[in-house]
């Protein structure tokens, strides 16, 4: 089957924290300890305002989401509805970059171009915008995708919201229009 990317919606909600869910304890096993990962579902997730914005995508294969993960206009850089610390405030095209936010892939399948096809996705529609950067904070199983599609380190942090530092790595991206 073809992979495509579509708007997710409410509907896909259950779907998108299963995913997620999967993707964070299996894609980190290589890059975090047991604690770390579990300290990673405090800091990771869904922001639900990026569904209700119209900018958050899933990638399907026939009716399956194998991947999510989108952008936003909003000041909020990483974490989901649950994380504290977030901030819905509208950013500014002309001097602030997009954020990109909460990208998952299934485990079962990785390496078939789905981070790649939502990060396009999520440039051009802030590109369209007018953003001319984009920024996210990668996990360090996300990183190498990050640094292949052009996004550089900014800086690297830890952080202890949930309980047991975790690394992060914040990343930026000038867009082309």
């Amino acid at each position: 089957m073809t992979l495509t990317v579509r708007l997710a919606t409410h509907d896909d909600l259950p779907a998108l924290h299963e995913l997620m869910a999967a993707a964070i304890a299996e894609l980190q096993k290589d890059f975090l300890d047991d604690a770390q990962i579990a300290a990673s579902t405090a800091i990771m997730g869904l922001d639900t305002q990026l569904i209700e914005d119209g900018t958050y995508f899933a990638v399907v294969e026939g009716d399956a989401i194998r991947g999510c993960g989108g952008w936003s206009r909003r000041a909020t850089l990483y974490g989901g509805d649950h994380t504290t610390g977030r901030d819905a405030a509208l950013l500014d095209p002309e001097r602030d970059p997009a954020r990109v936010r909460a990208m998952y892939t299934h485990p079962a399948h990785v390496r078939r171009g789905i981070g790649r096809m939502i990060l396009a996705a999520c440039e051009q529609a802030a590109a369209a915008e007018g953003f001319r950067t984009c920024e996210l904070m990668g996990t360090m199983s996300g990183q190498p995708l990050y640094t292949a599609a052009g996004f550089t380190v900014v800086e690297r942090l830890h952080d202890d919201r949930g309980g047991v530092p975790v690394p992060l790595v914040r990343m930026r991206k000038t867009l082309t229009s």
